[in-house]
Order: C-alpha cells, then structure tokens, then sequence
C-alpha cells in the first residue's frame, strides 16, 4: 500500500513539473514580440539622432527612407544630428500631432553615451518617450550599441543594456542588434560611429524583416 501510494505522489509530481514546463513555454513564445499590423496607408515615424538621420550616406540613403522603399509604408525622418534623448522627448509631442503616426521607432541614445550623460537620465527620457508615444501609438525601441571604439574595429559592439531594461520596464517591444551588427562592420560604416548607404540598407532590411515577423507590417 506505501509503495501504491509513494508512485501515486510522484506521479502527480512529474505531471505538476511536466504542466508546468508547458505553461512556461507557452509564456515564452507569447511573449514574443507582436504588433497589430498596420495598413497600408499608416505612417511610420522614425525617432532619432544621427543614425535616423542617415549621417554618412547621401540625402535619401537613411534607413527612414530605405525602409519606406523596402516596406511600402510611408515613413517620416525625424531623425537629427547630434540629438540627445532629452531632446527628442522635446520634439516628440508636435511630431506626433504632425504626423498622427502608426508606429514609432525610437533609436535615440547614442549621444548621451558619447557625451557621458548621466545614465539615470537617460533611462528616465526613454521612458518618457516610449510613454509619450504609446499613448497615440504603437512603439518599437531600437537598441544602439554602447560606444567602444576598439570593439567597432574589432567587430564585436554590443546594445547599451539600458534598452534591454527600459523595454522590460514598459513591456515595448525591443529591436536589439541592428545598429551593433552594421557598426562591427568596417564595409558599412562611414566612420566609427556612423553607417554608410550599404550599412543603412543593411539595417532597413533587417528592421523591415522583423517588424513583419513581429506583425507590425504586412
């Protein structure tokens, strides 16, 4: 009879262990990223600094404008030179009321790394314009990478992990590796910090890529 019993009880401890694991793998492929995709007509609003801008590549060779060639959605460069996160959120409400966007892409960040702004600061910013945005739109976060001169040369740059938190602490859907994967690469840089033409086409296929895998376009 013990022994009866004792299989009993491991028995429904595998099935609790098995369920579970079920459970937990459900959770995570949920918990991947996924969008309402957007129609046709929706615009896209691309946030940013020097990389949004297209820095390095001729006028009209910005990942912005590549994307839009690529995806068929209309998209707005409101990428500047030299921006700080602070100022994007500065410029995020008229430019959300201008463009009344479906999506924004958010990768800002890069200069305040540079200019070794407070990192308190900049979370909190990036915060604030997920937040801003979300309210009247859907929002993506790209990472940027942090700013090691002798990684880019060697290949190896990786995402600040600021993104990584700030997407978990507002449950945005995170865009990681891009701008570490075209820096790492001399073939696509204008500089060390900057993509050229083929680096920002680069980045716009891999962007499109996964914003149709996520279901934010068609």
């Amino acid at each position: 009879m013990y022994t009866s019993a004792n299989t009993f009880r491991r028995q429904l401890v595998l099935g609790g262990l098995a369920s579970a694991l079920l459970a937990a793998a459900g959770c995570s492929k949920s918990a991947k990223p996924r969008g309402k995709t957007l129609p046709k007509e929706a615009t896209l609003l691309c946030l940013g600094d020097s990389l949004t801008f297209g820095y390095g590549a001729v006028a009209g060779a910005g990942y912005p404008q590549q994307l839009q060639q690529i995806t068929g959605y209309v998209t707005q460069n409101a990428g500047i030179n030299g921006d700080t996160t602070a100022g994007a959120l500065a410029r995020l409400p008229a430019l959300l009321q201008d463009n009344t966007p479906g999506l924004v892409l958010v990768s800002i960040g890069g200069n305040d790394f540079l200019r070794s702004l407070p990192l308190d600061g900049t979370r909190a910013a990036l915060k604030s314009i997920v937040q801003t945005a979300a309210a009247s739109a859907q929002v993506v976060l790209i990472a940027e990478p942090k700013p090691v001169f002798l990684a880019a040369a060697a290949g190896a740059l990786s995402d600040h992990e600021v993104y990584a938190d700030v997407a978990k602490e507002t449950g945005t859907p995170l865009f990681a590796g891009g701008w570490s994967y075209v820096l790492s690469r001399s073939e696509l840089r204008s500089d060390q910090i900057h993509a050229n033409a083929e680096g920002y086409k680069v980045f716009a296929e891999r962007l499109a890529a996964w914003l149709r895998e996520a279901k934010f376009l068609a």
